[in-house]
């Protein structure tokens, strides 16, 4: 199988999503991760811009980014168009959060101390992005909650997530010496029904489905894809592959 019925598998909650559209056409559920940067830059230009509030500032040098440097509730939308980041209102930020464009997040989150959002992020409403938590490249859809130590890159996670503390979602293959010294990333594969699925990506993390439980320190291996309602018990490591909604799994 080598399509999947998205919103029957992993995302009921799918329609509720206010980016829902970055879906249409997809088969398989890791494509959009493709489609994030191009749907981020197309969505700019509806928006207002307006200047950054006091507690937030942006850094140039060799690198640009946004800066929390005291607490800030956000009274309404932020849309810094210089760096293409756009923070919902109701949303809180700690200081010390470290925002990287494009970036489009939703109303009413929480962003917390140290979080370091590196752009090519779509988030919903109502999501915790926690302390120390690092989000690269990936789709986080409503009420889902990765609030502390947890690393997130090349992912799509549903909606009513919950990633225990210290869960990390690995995006990259062991690779050996030689493609170490060529800087080659091997693209990401996994067995399906005994069959090998090329996923066209040398970096994908997890495609985690609606109320999914991932409890603490648990690790998935790249190319995970978890239905909804999973759930994984602490301190385990799930292998690649694909998992039926309501499958639990422990060590």
């Amino acid at each position: 199988m080598s399509r999947f019925n998205i919103a029957d598998e992993f995302f009921p909650e799918l329609e509720h999503f206010g980016h829902w559209e970055i879906f249409k056409g997809i088969e398989r559920p890791w494509d959009v991760l493709a489609k994030i940067e191009d749907y981020l830059l197309a969505t700019f230009p509806a928006k207002k811009a307006n200047g950054l509030p006091s507690g937030i500032k942006q850094m140039k040098g060799a690198d640009e980014f946004l800066i929390c440097t005291a607490p800030v509730v956000l009274k309404k939308d932020l849309v810094f168009k210089p760096l293409k980041i756009v923070i919902g209102a109701g949303t809180k930020i700690e200081p010390t959060a470290l925002i990287k464009g494009p970036t489009i997040i939703g109303k009413n989150c929480d962003i917390r101390h140290g979080a370091y959002l590196r752009g090519g992020l779509l988030c919903g409403d109502t999501c915790t992005l926690g302390h120390t938590t690092e989000i690269k490249n990936s789709v986080i859809m409503n009420h889902s909650e990765m609030g502390h130590f947890n690393y997130i890159g090349d992912c799509v996670i549903g909606s009513y997530v919950n990633l225990g503390a210290g869960t990390k979602l690995a995006n990259l293959k062991f690779r050996a010496a030689a493609a170490k010294m060529k800087v080659s990333f091997p693209e990401i594969s996994f067995l399906l029904d005994g069959k090998k699925v090329k996923t066209g990506r040398s970096k994908l993390g997890a495609v985690i489905g609606d109320h999914c439980e991932l409890g603490c320190n648990s690790v998935t291996s790249p190319a995970v894809l978890l239905g909804h309602e999973c759930w994984v018990m602490p301190n385990m490591t799930v292998t690649s592959g694909y998992y039926k909604p309501k499958t639990f799994l422990r060590p």
